[in-house]
């Protein structure tokens, strides 16, 4: 299998200006964002993440820490340089956003980090994450977030593929650890959801530590998975702060 079994491209944008690449939450596949591949304009084109764990890749073991997931998609995503990248971590995804930001910037560089619904990589990830996780206890968890359909959470096998990708994602996650003072170069845009029964303002204002770049905390409607929904609202904000990096770029070029 190819290096690119890392990235799903959904809708091809051959005239796109610029990519977005899409790194879904603890348990999630790449066609979590199906939708919002869709909604973007022509001139952004969408890739999307698959972790090792699941549908296609269900044969492969998870990924060992966050570090790994990241090393495996930013060498996939030398096939993809030759347009600016932006990255787009959800929840668990923001993390392995983050690693792999700060991967690029040491190789072909990046254009900007949105992290959505995530704790900062400087907090403690490991208290967040131990612990003997029973199953009603992951399905409560998955509840209590929201967004998923009751035809799923009432279709036994379902469920218990929830809770497995949870569980593998979850260890991944439990042995994450930032390092001291780790920050990107590139300008960072956090995005919260307003609600959100997980994440608050004050619970993701350590972000801006991690970037030496400009950085932003930007509201957006919806609940906790406000990226994946069938219909995106962040689609303008998206649009309009990627148009405006490139807009930027193509100044600093012009003027040099």
């Amino acid at each position: 299998m190819s290096r690119n079994k890392w990235i799903r491209t959904f809708h091809a944008k051959p005239d796109a200006k610029a990519r977005l690449v899409c790194f879904p939450h603890a348990g999630g596949p790449s066609i979590a964002f199906t939708a919002l591949s869709a909604a973007l304009p022509a001139d952004v084109e969408l890739l999307a993440v698959q972790y090792p764990g699941r549908q296609d890749r269900r044969a492969e073991p998870f990924a060992e820490d966050v570090t790994a997931l990241a090393t495996g998609i930013v060498d996939a995503l030398a096939d993809f340089d030759d347009r600016p990248l932006f990255l787009l971590g959800h929840s668990f995804g923001s993390l392995v956003a983050f690693e792999s930001a700060r991967l690029l910037q040491e190789r072909t560089g990046l254009a900007r980090l949105f992290a959505s619904a995530a704790w900062p990589p400087s907090a403690d990830w490991r208290a967040h994450a131990d612990g003997a996780h029973s199953d009603e206890e992951i399905l409560g968890h998955i509840r209590w977030l929201g967004g998923v359909p009751d035809i799923i959470l009432n279709d036994p096998e379902m469920v218990a593929e929830m809770i497995r990708l949870m569980r593998g994602d979850q260890e991944a996650l439990g042995r994450y650890r930032s390092k001291d003072g780790a920050a990107i170069t590139a300008p960072l845009t956090v995005l919260l959801a307003r609600d959100d029964p997980k994440n608050t303002a004050e619970q993701m204002a350590d972000w801006e530590r991690h970037t030496t770049g400009e950085y932003r905390l930007e509201e957006i409607p919806g609940g906790h998975f406000a990226l994946t929904e069938p219909d995106p609202a962040v689609v303008p904000l998206l649009t309009r702060v990627i148009r405006a990096d490139l807009a930027r770029a193509a100044g600093e070029a012009g003027g040099a």
